[in-house]
Order: C-alpha cells, then sequence, then structure tokens
C-alpha cells in the first residue's frame, strides 16, 4: 500500500462503509446520475470520440461504469484517497478495464498533465476535502482541456445545524462554501439547486467551462 492511502484518516472508516456504500447511499446522494448526463449532453457529438475524462473521488466506481457507457472511446481515470474504495472500483469497471485506470493517491496538480482532461467529475467529494477543496479545484482548472467541462454534484447547505454537525462527524462540510469557489474559478454553464427531504438539506448539480 503506498503511503498516501496508508496515511489517509478516512482509510479505517471505509474500511467498512465501502462494503455497503452502494447499498445505502442512494438515499442521501442525489443528483449524480443526472449530472453524468447534463455533461455528456454539454459535450454533445464529441462523447463518441476519444476523450479523456477524470472522477476525483472515485469511490466504489459507481460512477465511471456508467461514464464508460456515456462515452463508449473515452479513456477513463479514477482518483480515490482511499484503498477499500478502489478495490470496489477495480470490479465495479471490470468490464471497461482496457481504457480505465485507477489511482490511490491525493489529487493534485501532478495528477495529470495540463489541459488534457476533456470532463473532470466531482460526485459528493468536494465537500470532504476539508482542508483541501480549493487546491482540488485549482488543479482541476489546469487540467481542463479547451472546451472541456467540470462537473460537480454536492451537497450545499442545511438549515438545521443538528443535521448538518451529524454531517461533520461523517467528514462532511455542508455551509455552502463550494458554489463560491466553482463560480469564482469557472464560467458556470449550468446550476440547479434542489432541496432534500422537504428541506433537510440542499444539495446542487453544475457545469462549468
Amino acid at each position: 500500500m503506498d503511503n498516501a492511502c496508508a496515511a489517509n484518516p478516512l482509510h479505517g472508516y471505509y474500511k467498512w462503509h465501502a462494503r455497503i456504500y452502494d447499498a445505502t447511499r442512494w438515499s442521501f446522494l442525489f443528483g449524480r446520475d443526472r449530472l453524468l448526463r447534463l455533461a455528456a449532453e454539454a459535450l454533445g457529438p464529441r462523447r463518441r470520440t476519444h476523450m479523456t475524462l477524470l472522477e476525483v473521488g472515485c469511490g466504489t466506481g459507481r460512477n465511471l461504469a456508467r461514464l464508460a457507457r456515456l462515452f463508449p472511446a473515452a479513456s477513463l481515470t479514477g482518483i480515490d484517497l482511499c484503498r477499500p474504495m478502489i478495490a470496489r472500483a477495480a470490479r465495479a469497471t471490470t468490464p471497461h478495464t482496457p481504457r480505465c485506470r485507477l489511482l490511490c493517491e491525493a489529487y493534485g496538480p501532478e495528477s495529470l498533465p495540463p489541459a488534457s482532461a476533456d470532463c473532470i467529475v466531482f460526485s459528493y467529494s468536494l465537500s470532504m476535502f476539508n482542508p483541501g477543496f480549493d487546491a482540488a479545484l485549482d488543479a482541476a482548472r489546469s487540467h481542463l482541456a479547451p472546451g472541456g467541462i467540470v462537473a460537480v454534484a454536492d451537497f450545499r447547505r442545511s438549515a438545521h445545524p443538528w443535521f448538518a454537525a451529524w454531517m461533520g462527524v461523517n467528514h462532511v462540510r455542508m455551509d455552502d462554501h463550494l458554489l463560491p469557489a466553482l463560480q469564482a474559478r469557472f464560467d458556470v454553464v449550468n446550476l440547479e439547486s434542489r432541496k432534500a427531504y422537504g428541506g433537510l438539506w440542499e444539495y446542487f448539480v453544475c457545469l462549468g467551462r
């Protein structure tokens, strides 16, 4: 195991949660499939040509498997700092192994060559980068190719302090800090903000160039 993965404090958390992640998180992580469809639509006919796609915080590989189907000629990279998640992602993306690589490392400027990614996806990962979301978005801006898309779905905020505190126990920050950071770095071309469970929290889906 490489040093970054071994030292990651979330490794122990996901050692157990990775096993039940897909079976349980559907009730929380809204907008993921819509995000991927919107990204495919935004890239239009190009999505059937060779492209380079990156998911930061790829988790169990759920999104990567869907991206592989939406972008049948693309090369895909999934990055995650948790070895248990990468192991799950390897199984989920087995049918697409020749064009999908998985990296267990921290995402940063050296993860990809500059201006090389046509689409960069953050699906409920940025709210767990505390600290680090600003650096991740700076890296994404440097990695995004001309005409490319950054696609983000994540928690936005909660009007209930007890819920926000509980999410903090689970390593999630939700105090509406992500949208300003995105808008400062990218031209937003699509933004949807919706309430979950009658307003217990809000989440957003955002595309930027």
